[in-house]
Order: structure tokens, then C-alpha cells, then sequence
């Protein structure tokens, strides 16, 4: 049996639609053993940190959301807690204010319009 240890994981989930973001985010704040979260929709790319199983948390995201899942990359943190390699800062506008949570992960915060009417894809099994 895996132990469970300070994992950051980045997965390729395919997000069609605003329905798909939603299912997939729904699924994420679902479980206790992910710390924090970030959802790219534009390159659907999900990367998690936290104490939890890679394997597992990929499992449990399949499962909930009938999405293909693809893990592209596993960071182990429990052994490197003070050295977290240094991610390329993602080029942003000035407008937008940049944050780094405790990973070096770069959190933008968005202004998205609200969008009135619900958007799928022929393509999306939402």
C-alpha cells in the first residue's frame, strides 16, 4: 500500500464547456486530501496540490466526471518542502494581479462575463 505524501500533480482533463469546467471543479472542492487547485480552462490543464495518492486522485476524477484524464507530470514535495523548483512566470498583462500560493503555482485572478444561457459542444458529455 502507497503512502500518502505532499504530492503536486498536473493532469490533461479535457474541458469543453463552461458545464465541463463546472463538473470538474465540483469534483475537486469534493476531496478533503487536495490542499489547493488550479483550473486551466484555455489549455485544459488541472494541477493539484495537497496529501493524497496520484493514482487515486486521477481515479476519483474519472470516476466523477466521465472525463479522460492524463497525468503529465508528478511532484513530489515531501522531500523537497523548502526547495519548490521554480516555475517560468506566465506572461500576464499589467492589469491582472499576479499571486503565488505556498507551490511557486501562479494564481491569477479573472474578471469572466456572466454568461446568461448554458454553452455545449457536440463533442461534450456534460
Amino acid at each position: 500500500m502507497t503512502v500518502k505524501q505532499d504530492y503536486c500533480m498536473v493532469m490533461r482533463i479535457n474541458i469543453d464547456c463552461n458545464g465541463c469546467y463546472r463538473k470538474v471543479k465540483r469534483a475537486l472542492l469534493e476531496m478533503p486530501e487536495l490542499e489547493s487547485h488550479f483550473l486551466e480552462k484555455k489549455q485544459t490543464k488541472v494541477i493539484v496540490c495537497g496529501r493524497f495518492i496520484p493514482q487515486d486522485v486521477a481515479i476519483k476524477i474519472k470516476k466523477k466526471t466521465n472525463r479522460r484524464v492524463e497525468i503529465l507530470e508528478i511532484q513530489d514535495l515531501s522531500e523537497n518542502n523548502e526547495e519548490v523548483e521554480e516555475q517560468k512566470p506566465v506572461p500576464t498583462s499589467p492589469q491582472k494581479p499576479v499571486e503565488r500560493n505556498m507551490y511557486g503555482l501562479i494564481e491569477t485572478k479573472r474578471e469572466l462575463p456572466a454568461l446568461n444561457h448554458r454553452v455545449h459542444y457536440t463533442n461534450c458529455s456534460f
